[in-house]
Protein backbone atom coordinates (compact mmCIF):
# COMPACT_ATOMS: atom_id res chain seq x y z
CA UNK A 1 0.00 0.00 0.00
CA UNK A 2 1.39 3.87 -0.98
CA UNK A 3 2.18 5.00 2.84
CA UNK A 4 0.84 8.68 1.30
CA UNK A 5 -2.35 6.61 1.42
CA UNK A 6 -3.03 7.35 5.18
CA UNK A 7 -1.58 11.34 5.26
CA UNK A 8 -4.78 13.86 4.56
CA UNK A 9 -4.04 15.72 0.92
CA UNK A 10 -2.93 18.72 2.49
CA UNK A 11 -0.03 17.42 4.18
CA UNK A 12 1.07 16.01 0.54
CA UNK A 13 4.48 17.31 -0.08
CA UNK A 14 4.44 18.90 3.53
CA UNK A 15 7.84 17.86 4.71
CA UNK A 16 8.32 18.16 8.71
CA UNK A 17 10.72 20.04 10.25
CA UNK A 18 11.29 19.13 13.72
CA UNK A 19 9.80 15.67 14.98
CA UNK A 20 9.08 15.00 18.88
CA UNK A 21 8.21 12.19 20.28
CA UNK A 22 6.46 10.69 23.74
CA UNK A 23 8.46 7.74 24.96
CA UNK A 24 6.98 5.69 27.15
CA UNK A 25 4.17 3.68 25.14
CA UNK A 26 5.97 5.44 21.95
CA UNK A 27 9.01 4.30 21.53
CA UNK A 28 9.38 1.90 25.04
CA UNK A 29 7.35 -0.58 25.12
CA UNK A 30 5.71 0.33 28.66
CA UNK A 31 3.11 -2.27 29.06
CA UNK A 32 5.37 -5.42 28.34
CA UNK A 33 7.80 -3.62 30.61
CA UNK A 34 5.69 -3.06 33.48
CA UNK A 35 4.45 -6.31 33.32
CA UNK A 36 7.51 -8.20 33.60
CA UNK A 37 8.81 -6.08 36.47
CA UNK A 38 5.48 -6.64 38.16
CA UNK A 39 5.84 -10.03 37.07
CA UNK A 40 2.64 -11.20 35.70
CA UNK A 41 0.43 -9.66 33.16
CA UNK A 42 -1.72 -6.74 34.31
CA UNK A 43 -4.77 -6.72 32.74
CA UNK A 44 -6.29 -3.40 31.15
CA UNK A 45 -7.86 -2.09 33.74
CA UNK A 46 -5.07 -2.61 36.52
CA UNK A 47 -2.68 -1.02 33.47
CA UNK A 48 -5.02 2.23 32.81
CA UNK A 49 -5.42 2.44 36.70
CA UNK A 50 -1.23 3.22 37.09
CA UNK A 51 -1.95 5.32 34.19
CA UNK A 52 -4.37 7.32 35.74
CA UNK A 53 -2.89 7.63 39.13
CA UNK A 54 0.39 8.21 37.65
CA UNK A 55 -1.56 11.53 35.82
CA UNK A 56 -2.98 12.33 39.11
CA UNK A 57 0.37 12.88 40.70
CA UNK A 58 2.00 14.52 37.75
CA UNK A 59 -0.37 17.39 39.00
CA UNK A 60 2.51 18.84 41.45
CA UNK A 61 6.23 18.34 40.35
CA UNK A 62 7.77 15.16 41.75
CA UNK A 63 10.56 12.66 40.39
CA UNK A 64 9.14 10.34 38.35
CA UNK A 65 10.63 7.45 39.62
CA UNK A 66 9.08 8.17 43.05
CA UNK A 67 5.78 8.79 41.22
CA UNK A 68 5.60 5.79 39.83
CA UNK A 69 6.90 3.68 42.64
CA UNK A 70 3.70 5.57 44.22
CA UNK A 71 1.09 4.59 41.48
CA UNK A 72 2.11 0.88 42.08
CA UNK A 73 1.59 1.32 45.54
CA UNK A 74 -1.63 3.04 45.40
CA UNK A 75 -3.06 1.08 42.14
CA UNK A 76 -1.57 -2.30 42.72
CA UNK A 77 -0.86 -2.66 46.24
CA UNK A 78 2.96 -3.66 45.72
CA UNK A 79 5.33 -3.22 48.52
CA UNK A 80 7.12 -0.19 48.76
CA UNK A 81 10.50 -1.75 47.80
CA UNK A 82 9.17 -3.38 44.77
CA UNK A 83 7.53 -0.51 43.60
CA UNK A 84 10.55 1.69 44.41
CA UNK A 85 13.16 -0.98 42.37
CA UNK A 86 10.89 -0.28 39.34
CA UNK A 87 10.35 3.07 39.16
CA UNK A 88 14.79 3.18 39.40
CA UNK A 89 15.00 1.10 36.43
CA UNK A 90 11.91 1.83 34.15
CA UNK A 91 14.61 2.68 31.64
CA UNK A 92 15.47 -0.74 30.88
CA UNK A 93 12.04 -1.75 29.97
CA UNK A 94 12.47 -2.87 25.88
CA UNK A 95 11.28 -0.54 22.90
CA UNK A 96 8.98 -1.40 20.71
CA UNK A 97 10.94 -3.34 18.13
CA UNK A 98 10.74 -0.83 14.93
CA UNK A 99 11.80 2.13 17.32
CA UNK A 100 15.46 2.30 16.94
CA UNK A 101 15.96 1.76 12.99
CA UNK A 102 12.80 4.13 12.55
CA UNK A 103 14.19 6.81 14.63
CA UNK A 104 17.87 6.36 12.60
CA UNK A 105 15.38 7.14 9.37
CA UNK A 106 13.50 9.55 10.44
CA UNK A 107 16.05 11.81 11.82
CA UNK A 108 17.69 11.82 8.11
CA UNK A 109 14.24 13.72 7.85
CA UNK A 110 14.25 15.90 10.76
CA UNK A 111 15.55 16.59 14.36
CA UNK A 112 14.24 14.11 16.41
CA UNK A 113 13.54 15.50 20.04
CA UNK A 114 12.48 13.67 23.03
CA UNK A 115 9.50 15.02 25.30
CA UNK A 116 9.03 12.59 28.24
CA UNK A 117 7.28 12.50 31.60
CA UNK A 118 10.03 10.65 33.22
CA UNK A 119 13.76 11.72 34.97
CA UNK A 120 17.60 12.29 33.49
CA UNK A 121 18.34 9.21 34.84
CA UNK A 122 15.68 7.37 32.73
CA UNK A 123 16.85 8.85 29.70
CA UNK A 124 20.57 7.47 30.01
CA UNK A 125 19.73 4.40 30.12
CA UNK A 126 17.11 4.73 27.22
CA UNK A 127 19.32 5.74 24.91
CA UNK A 128 21.54 3.10 25.82
CA UNK A 129 19.40 0.97 23.60
CA UNK A 130 17.90 3.56 21.24
CA UNK A 131 20.49 5.58 20.48
CA UNK A 132 21.26 9.36 20.37
CA UNK A 133 18.01 11.67 19.44
CA UNK A 134 18.84 15.39 18.62
CA UNK A 135 17.67 16.37 22.02
CA UNK A 136 15.55 15.12 24.86
CA UNK A 137 13.50 17.20 27.07
CA UNK A 138 12.34 15.23 30.26
CA UNK A 139 10.09 16.02 33.18
CA UNK A 140 12.88 16.48 35.86
CA UNK A 141 14.33 19.26 33.40
CA UNK A 142 11.53 20.73 32.65
CA UNK A 143 9.86 20.78 36.19
CA UNK A 144 6.68 20.00 34.65
CA UNK A 145 4.43 17.01 33.12
CA UNK A 146 2.57 17.00 30.09
CA UNK A 147 -0.29 17.71 29.41
CA UNK A 148 0.99 21.03 30.94
CA UNK A 149 1.57 22.73 27.35
CA UNK A 150 4.69 24.34 29.46
CA UNK A 151 6.29 21.35 28.19
CA UNK A 152 5.87 22.04 24.60
CA UNK A 153 6.36 26.14 25.09
CA UNK A 154 10.14 25.30 27.06
CA UNK A 155 10.51 22.78 24.18
CA UNK A 156 9.89 25.46 22.15
CA UNK A 157 11.87 28.33 23.29
CA UNK A 158 15.39 25.99 24.41
CA UNK A 159 15.16 24.68 20.34
CA UNK A 160 14.35 28.19 18.78
CA UNK A 161 11.59 27.26 17.03
CA UNK A 162 8.22 28.36 16.52
CA UNK A 163 4.34 26.25 16.47
CA UNK A 164 3.15 25.06 13.62
CA UNK A 165 2.43 21.96 11.57
CA UNK A 166 5.91 22.08 10.09
CA UNK A 167 6.48 20.58 13.96
CA UNK A 168 5.07 17.11 14.20
CA UNK A 169 4.26 15.27 17.40
CA UNK A 170 4.39 11.69 17.86
CA UNK A 171 2.44 9.61 20.40
CA UNK A 172 0.21 6.83 21.31
CA UNK A 173 -1.81 8.97 23.69
CA UNK A 174 -4.27 11.52 22.94
CA UNK A 175 -4.77 12.64 26.31
CA UNK A 176 -1.03 13.12 27.23
CA UNK A 177 -0.18 14.29 24.65
CA UNK A 178 -1.93 14.94 21.12
CA UNK A 179 -4.87 17.19 22.35
CA UNK A 180 -2.61 19.97 23.42
CA UNK A 181 -0.15 19.54 20.20
CA UNK A 182 -3.36 20.17 18.49
CA UNK A 183 -4.26 23.02 20.32
CA UNK A 184 -0.25 24.48 19.89
CA UNK A 185 -1.01 24.23 15.61
CA UNK A 186 1.52 21.29 15.43
CA UNK A 187 1.09 17.89 13.01
CA UNK A 188 -0.75 15.25 15.26
CA UNK A 189 0.86 11.66 14.83
CA UNK A 190 -1.05 9.49 16.54
CA UNK A 191 0.55 5.66 16.56
CA UNK A 192 -1.58 2.63 16.93
CA UNK A 193 0.32 0.66 19.78
CA UNK A 194 -1.29 -2.35 21.36
CA UNK A 195 -1.89 -0.01 24.47
CA UNK A 196 -2.79 3.88 23.53
CA UNK A 197 -5.33 6.00 23.52
CA UNK A 198 -6.77 7.45 20.32
CA UNK A 199 -8.04 10.69 19.49
CA UNK A 200 -8.24 13.20 16.83
CA UNK A 201 -4.95 13.16 14.78
CA UNK A 202 -3.62 14.31 11.85
CA UNK A 203 -1.69 11.29 10.73
CA UNK A 204 -2.71 7.97 12.03
CA UNK A 205 -0.07 5.04 11.65
CA UNK A 206 0.36 1.42 12.77
CA UNK A 207 4.12 2.13 13.87
CA UNK A 208 7.16 4.44 13.67
CA UNK A 209 8.20 2.32 10.67
CA UNK A 210 5.14 3.32 8.84
CA UNK A 211 6.02 6.91 9.85
CA UNK A 212 9.36 6.73 8.35
CA UNK A 213 8.08 5.09 5.11
CA UNK A 214 5.11 7.73 4.98
CA UNK A 215 7.77 10.75 5.36
CA UNK A 216 10.68 9.44 3.09
CA UNK A 217 7.69 9.30 0.45
CA UNK A 218 6.35 13.00 0.90
CA UNK A 219 10.25 14.06 0.57
CA UNK A 220 10.45 11.56 -2.99
CA UNK A 221 6.85 13.37 -4.03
Amino acid sequence: MDPLASMPRALHGSIPQLFTFDIFGTVLDWRTGLDASVGRALSDAEFDRVVDRQGELESTFAPYAEIVARSLREALGLGRDAASGIGAHLGRWPLFPDSREAMRRLRKVAPCVALTNSDRAHGAIIREQLGEMDGWFCAEELRVYKPDRRVWEKAAQARGVRFGAQWWHVSAYADYDLSVARELGLTCVFVQRAHSRPGPADVVVRDLTELAALVESARAS
